[in-house]
């Protein structure tokens, strides 16, 4: 594996996301004396708070999973999550509410799944989850360690075997071929391949190797941290300082000093000068070559992945909403045809409701509920919408889908506290306009995604969701490890394992 060349004694780490808190802590816990500039005034990036009359907001994701890999970022440096973080399991993990008005709950353990598939569909359709349960479960055995969980310096070192495995298991095949094996009940064979929405490909045209996603989603379980997802971060920040790690926040990097290959200092706004021998940039990839005066040497330019809308609500308290809905249209193939192919809004939209309320009510003044409802939508290279003009009325449209979705009773008082739109994720520096970076597709996967490491430049890594191993919260948690593992050399992590009510029990003690 490449390495950093020469000393890393001082490493600088360029944004305080949760790669870069990942990799502050890890390389803190090694040894390294640790420098984050942030532009912001507050850690968390893309897992961002926004305060608005008494409802602290969660701007960024709403489903956390695999919180084992948060356990290792504290563990880097002797700490426990339970001591700073109160991680909730959320169950259902997710109430599913199809077109035709049908409901599901979605379980973690699988006999209660069993029960509720078995209600669901029939007999039939739970044996083949118990099937695909299984399959899953080999699947991230074989992925975990030497495809997400790895650095990679060229296609060409990725293990003969594990790709063998991986073919064996089906993984080159296509994810919503592969599930159809297991579950024909094409209702709930969306709650299988739905998150492939967050790899930005449709699930006929998915790698059946990002399934991985769907055992993260049901059967690793879903968390709420007490407090937000925010609390994450925060968190996170308060034990890398107190590991050593000091922060400027309310500065902007503008320039890379740099002799030759290697770089010697970073240059904020603010007029500061920070040397460094070693430098992480979790920005935007784009943004990090400019940085690096970096031209990408790929023969086809790199795709975004399909963007979202996000609305923010509050309404009057109402605990029959769960804590995470899916409200399924009921043209599920052509909304995906809708924003990847033809740049157009869903014309039978798709939802995501989460209700963080449920989880802590103390996020929203007494007797209100906070909302969160997210559209997948095109990303402003896709589609050619004027979201400063259409923002606005797109949001109500998708309110009132959501409040018929949800039934007639819900939703009452509903205010519309924020609006956040592709154009506003372009305005936070995101490829395309979205917060998804980029789309997960073959020339974007695995080792074929832009690498953490860049030819021709000595001590620069790179880390978060736009280089490997890919997007979302886990993802960007091992990005970080990944990084510190390029500077300081590899260390070999726990592997993220899950015994059925083991990590539930561990976090109510």
């Amino acid at each position: 594996m490449r390495t950093v060349t020469g000393r890393s004694d001082h490493v600088v780490v360029v944004g305080a996301g949760l790669a870069g808190l990942s990799t502050a802590i890890h390389l803190a816990g090694r040894g390294r004396a640790v420098t984050v500039v942030e532009r912001e005034s507050l850690p968390g990036g893309r897992m961002g708070r926004l305060d608005v009359g008494g409802y602290r907001i969660d701007t960024g994701p709403t489903v956390l999973t695999m919180p084992e890999l948060i356990d290792e970022v504290f563990a880097a440096v002797g700490e426990r999550t339970r001591d700073h973080v109160d991680l909730i399991p959320v169950d259902p993990a997710y109430h599913a509410i199809f077109a035709d008005g049908r409901t599901l709950d979605v379980h973690s353990d699988e006999d209660r799944m069993v029960r509720s598939i078995t209600e669901f569909s029939g007999n039939d359709q739970a044996m083949g989850y118990r099937k695909m349960r299984a399959w899953l479960t080999r699947l991230y055995a074989a992925e975990f360690d030497r495809f997400i969980a790895a650095n990679f310096d060229s296609p060409l070192s990725m293990s003969i075997p594990a790709l063998a495995a991986l073919t064996a298991l089906g993984g080159f095949r296509r994810w919503d071929g592969k599930v159809g094996e297991f579950i024909t009940d094409p209702d709930l064979r969306r709650v299988f391949t739905f998150q492939s929405l967050y790899a930005g490909v449709a699930p006929d045209r998915a790698l059946a190797a990002y399934a991985v996603i769907a055992y993260m989603d049901t059967m690793a379980g879903v968390y709420f941290p007490r407090g937000g997802m925010h609390a994450v971060p925060d968190a996170f920040a308060t034990v890398a300082e107190a590991a050593g790690v000091r922060f400027h926040y309310g500065a902007t990097v503008t320039e890379l000093e740099r002799a030759g290959g290697r770089v010697l200092a970073v240059h904020t706004d603010r007029g500061e000068r920070i040397a460094c021998d070693a430098v992480v940039l979790t920005t935007e990839r784009h943004r990090a070559y400019q940085l690096l005066t970096h031209r990408s040497r790929r023969p086809v330019a790199v795709r975004a992945a399909p963007s979202a809308v996000v609305l923010h609500v509050a309404c009057e308290r109402d605990a029959r909403i769960p804590h995470h809905s899916l409200l399924f249209g009921a043209a599920w193939h052509a909304a995906f045809v809708d924003i990847i192919e033809k740049g157009r809004v869903m014309s039978d939209p798709s939802l995501l409701v989460t209700r963080p309320t449920a989880g802590d009510a103390d996020l929203a003044p007494a007797g209100r509920d906070l909302l969160y409802i997210l559209v997948p939508v095109p990303n402003l290279e896709q589609g050619e919408i004027d979201w400063e003009r259409a923002g606005t009325d797109y949001a109500g449209e998708i309110l009132e889908l959501a409040r018929r979705r949800l039934g007639g009773a819900r939703l009452r008082d509903a205010d519309l506290l924020s609006v956040v739109t592709p154009a506003d994720w372009a305005k936070q520096d995101m490829l395309a306009g979205s917060p998804f970076a980029l789309a997960h597709t073959f020339a974007q996967t695995g080792p074929f995604r832009p690498a953490n490491m860049i030819r021709g430049i000595d001590n620069a890594v790179l880390a978060g969701g736009s280089t490997v191993p890919g997007v979302g919260i886990p993802p960007v948690l091992i990005s970080g490890r990944l990084a510190a593992d390029r500077i300081t050399g590899h260390r070999q992590a726990r592997r993220a394992t899950f015994a059925v009510g083991s990590t539930a029990d561990r976090i109510s003690k």
